[in-house]
């Protein structure tokens, strides 16, 4: 490869890093052709996007950003392909997907991440990153605590209202 297309290809990484808040690294390499497409299909559903990029260009690529990636450098060894997400937790739900539906499947397996500017290595991270909330998540959690309390208040002065009344129409029956 000329080393302009390799200027090329490592611009390319570098702006979709730049695009994506949280990226997986993955290995895929003894995928056969219908696991990959199967793959590449419920990445697209997911809204993930998939790339296979040769170690010493992504390398490059992270390299070139501002972030310190050098934790992630020992990961990239063999054939490497990059989930970028703009979810934190979209790329471990789905291969935790694929593990739970092929009990015996190996691959594909995962190398690293970059999530919510921690840095996460090996397979054995997975069910820590398919368990982080979003963003949004962590809002919603966070409206529906600071509403819980005035919840409360009303449900009781409403619940109190009605018993008081009942007790007052049954006094006033007999």
């Amino acid at each position: 490869m000329k080393k302009e297309d390799k200027a090329i290809i490592i611009e390319k990484i570098t702006e979709t890093l730049k695009q994506y808040p949280c990226f997986y690294l993955v290995e895929t390499a003894g995928l056969n052709a219908e696991k990959t497409s199967d793959l590449r299909r419920a990445c697209n559903k997911a809204d993930i996007k998939l790339l296979v990029v040769k170690n010493t260009l992504l390398h490059k690529a992270l390299e070139s950003l501002d972030a310190d990636y050098s934790e992630l450098y020992s990961c990239l060894k063999g054939s490497t392909s990059v989930m970028f997400a703009n979810v934190g937790n979209a790329p471990a739900k789905l291969l935790k997907d694929i593990k739970k539906k092929d009990k015996d499947a190996t691959l594909p397996a995962l190398k690293g991440a970059y999530v919510e500017e921690t840095v996460y290595i090996g397979a054995d991270q997975l069910d820590t990153l398919a368990n982080i909330k979003s963003k949004n998540e962590l809002i919603a959690d966070v409206v529906a605590l600071l509403q819980s309390p005035a919840k409360n208040v009303v449900s009781a002065l409403t619940s109190g209202g009605t018993k008081l009344h009942g007790i007052l129409e049954t006094l006033s029956n007999k």
